[in-house]
Parts: C-alpha cells; sequence; structure tokens
C-alpha cells in the first residue's frame, strides 16, 4: 500500500469515528398544508352546520371537494409539495351520529387518512373541532351546555387512543367559532358566558386526556390573528389556556396599517377585496412571542384569497404572496422567535362557510362548475415546492410587496417598532428534520 494510500485510510477512519449528530433543533421545520373536514369532505353528516345550509340563502354544500373519497389523491399532491405536515379534521358528527353510536366504518376512513399520511413521509396534525359537531349535540345546546363537554371528551378518547405521534388541535379558532357560531343562531348573546366556560373546559380536558394516552403529544388550539384586537380575543379562550398548550398555534391572513383600511371586508366575507400585508406575519408572531415568552410559535394557517378562482384585481398572486409571507417568517425567526411550522391554507379550495366564491387553495376546485372536481395547480404550488426545498427564500429575495405604512396589526408597537426588511434571514429548516 503507498503512503498516499495509507494517509487516505487514517483520514477515513477519523471522519468515520465523528459521531454524527441530527439536524439542531434551528434547521427543524413543520411545513404543511391544511384542510377541514366539513369544507372539503362533501357527504356532510347532520351537524349543526348541514343544518345551517339546509336552510338556503348560503351556496348549496353539493359535495365540497369529495375529500371523503379523494384524500389519497390531495395527499400525493401534498407529498408532491415537499411537505412533511398534513392537517386535516375529524368529524365528529360523522363518527357518533347519535350519543353512544360509535361508526366503526367511519373511524375506519379516518385510520385510512392518518395511513396514507404516514405512508407520504408526513406527520398528522389533527384537529378535533373545526366548527361543526353532530346535530344531536346541537339538540342539547351545543358547547352552552356543560353535558357538552363530557360528550366532546368521550369523542377526544376515542380518537386519541387510536394515534400517537400526531400534532393535536383542540379547537379551530374558539373566537371566530362563537363568531359563527352567533351568525347560524346556534347561541344567543346571553349565552356566550356559558359558551366560553364550557369550551375552555373541553380544551382544559382534552389536552390533559390526550396527553394521559400520549405523555409526548403536542397539543394547541390555533388562534385567529384580529388586526389590533388580539389583546381582547385572547381574553376570551387562549389566556385561560395557556397553560394547557404546547405551542401557540396562530392563523395569519389579514393586516390594517394606516394606508390600508381593506381588512373590513373580511367582515363581509368579501375576503379578495382585503389588501394583503404579508409583513403583518411578522408583527403576529412577535405579539405572541411577547404574551407568551416560554411557548414556541406555530403558523397553523396563512393563505391568500381569490374571486372565484379569478387573478386578484391588485395582480398579486399566491406565489408572491407565499414567498413574501415567508421572507418575513424567516426575518422573525432571525429576530429570535421560536417559529417551528407553517401550514399553508389549503390544498384545495373548499366550502368557505356558505360560500365557494373565496378561493383559498393551492389546487383550484370549481366544486359548482366542474362535475369531475380536478384539482387544478395555481402558481402556488411551484413557489410553496421551491421554498420547502430550500428551507426559506433565498438571501437574495427581493419583496413584491413591500411593508405597509405604518402598520397596525399589533396594535401600536408594529408601527413604532417595524421590521427592518434588510435586515437578516434565518433559514427555516427542510421538511425531512421535523422537531
Amino acid at each position: 500500500m503507498s503512503r498516499l494510500a495509507r494517509i487516505a485510510l487514517v483520514v477515513l477512519f477519523c471522519v468515520a469515528m465523528v459521531p454524527v449528530t441530527p439536524a439542531s433543533a434551528e434547521n427543524r421545520f413543520y411545513w404543511g398544508v391544511a384542510t377541514a373536514g366539513f369544507q372539503s369532505e362533501g357527504g356532510a353528516p347532520d351537524s349543526n352546520w348541514s343544518r345551517y345550509v339546509a336552510k338556503g340563502g348560503v351556496d348549496p354544500y353539493a359535495n365540497a371537494t369529495d375529500f371523503r373519497h379523494r384524500y389519497a389523491e390531495d395527499i400525493r399532491l401534498a407529498q408532491d409539495l415537499g411537505v412533511n405536515t398534513f392537517r386535516f379534521s375529524v368529524e365528529w358528527a360523522r363518527v357518533q351520529p347519535a350519543p353512544g353510536v360509535w361508526d366503526e366504518a367511519e373511524l375506519a376512513y379516518y385510520d385510512d387518512v392518518v395511513r396514507h399520511i404516514r405512508a407520504a413521509g408526513m406527520t398528522p396534525m389533527i384537529t378535533l373541532s373545526h366548527w361543526v359537531y353532530p346535530g344531536w349535540v346541537a339538540d342539547q345546546g351545543g358547547f352552552t351546555s356543560a353535558k357538552t363537554v363530557d360528550d366532546f371528551l368521550a369523542f377526544t378518547t376515542r380518537i386519541a387512543e387510536r394515534y400517537d405521534d400526531v400534532l393535536w388541535v383542540t379547537f379551530n379558532e374558539p373566537v371566530a367559532f362563537l363568531t359563527q357560531e352567533l351568525r347560524i343562531g346556534a347561541v344567543n348573546p346571553f349565552q356566550v358566558p356559558a359558551w366560553q366556560t364550557n369550551v375552555v373546559q373541553a380544551h382544559r380536558r382534552a389536552y390533559d386526556e390526550i396527553h394521559r394516552l400520549d405523555p409526548g403529544a403536542q397539543v394547541t388550539s390555533n388562534q385567529a390573528f384580529y388586526a389590533g384586537f388580539n389583546p381582547l380575543t385572547d381574553l376570551v379562550v387562549m389566556d385561560r389556556i395557556k397553560d394547557k398548550v404546547d405551542f401557540v398555534g396562530l392563523d395569519y391572513y389579514y393586516g390594517i396599517s394606516l394606508t390600508n383600511l381593506t381588512a373590513i371586508y373580511a367582515a363581509f366575507e368579501q375576503f379578495w377585496k382585503v389588501k394583503p400585508q404579508p409583513e403583518g406575519i411578522y408583527y403576529a408572531l412577535r405579539y405572541y412571542h411577547e404574551r407568551y415568552p416560554d411557548l414556541p410559535l406555530y403558523i397553523v394557517e396563512n393563505g391568500l384569497p381569490t374571486d372565484n378562482g379569478n387573478p386578484r384585481e391588485d395582480g398579486y398572486t399566491r406565489a408572491a404572496s407565499i414567498q413574501d409571507t415567508l421572507f418575513w417568517v424567516q426575518r422573525a425567526k432571525a429576530d429570535g422567535m421560536d417559529v417551528i411550522g407553517y401550514n399553508h391554507w389549503s390544498i384545495t379550495d373548499n366550502y368557505e362557510w356558505g360560500s365557494y366564491r373565496p378561493r383559498f387553495g393551492l389546487y383550484e376546485v370549481d366544486a359548482l362548475g366542474d362535475p369531475a372536481l380536478n384539482r387544478r395547480p395555481t402558481d402556488g404550488v411551484a413557489a410553496y415546492r421551491d421554498v420547502i426545498a430550500r428551507g426559506g427564500v433565498g438571501p437574495s429575495y427581493r419583496l413584491v410587496q413591500g411593508p405597509a405604512l405604518c402598520s397596525l396589526t399589533a396594535p401600536l408597537s408594529s408601527c413604532l417598532s417595524p421590521a427592518d426588511p434588510s435586515g437578516p434571514l434565518a433559514p427555516l429548516g427542510t421538511s425531512g428534520d421535523r422537531p
């Protein structure tokens, strides 16, 4: 053996003896897509929402986007993006159609959804209550009834005992849930205190039950971000459960500033008329980082609405929205905020609580006009795939839409202490290394 060969062998031996450590926590990230049962599954069973839709005055539900039978296809589309997390909801009304009655065929359906998600290399994120509950629960008063707390706990147990290594969401956007319950007439203003008490108690008991079944579980209740109002809305639920969440889940869609007051259109469900403020996600993250400094942050929902799939009048594209938004998430992480995940809402267009007109999907689906319910990629597909593969936008990325003048997204702090768009970007990590 030559001297050069002997030196090479020594070098290889030394390299082999160096311990290989997994990626650091700073390089691990949940990249996800999201959907919800009632909004996408079709074939809706008896529930508070199917009853409301049946009264008319809203778009007919039809078959939604038929996730119930096309989940394998949608999970493959998510896998092709490179995400490592898939969020969906288990519909309580589907698996427990009557008190004490559990539908084993429907439970098996969700088992198969989870199997497909895991086979695609993804972590399931399961929402237990995405604003919908069985008709028999509605008959007893929904969450204005203390009995529903016990029933919800039984449902939680039945689902949580089937799965481990899952990210759990108990209640999707509880304040928005309350708003919708008022809208559809399931709650009247005098019942709000009872509703609040019961939802808080239901979350707290569900959190303990999930951890009893799986001590390492990660559980949250994601909070809608209302530009400028979260110090008030967090008093309703989040401040009452802050000791019973493992991470802060937040949903960010709209900001507000001195030069952009279009968020008012969201109150009239004309979401496509709201001018996006992607930098607002930085302030939403900073707000929760400061309010709950010991908790990691996960963006459970974020997306851009279009009007029935048409290009936005402002010319802003889904691709630009994804890239600009994640630029600001990287700025937040560079400034010390412990951001562990991001889900895009949603994998496909779906039923947006009474209307198919707002479109948020990475894949378009014309639920009312296309009987085949074809999935058609938007420009957001390639953009999101590229960002995931690179662990964020590159250091040379330039914002398509710069920050608004004097953002008021997080009361005055976002105006008085604005983020510097020229500051450093922290890589978010690749999809292969989850926390």
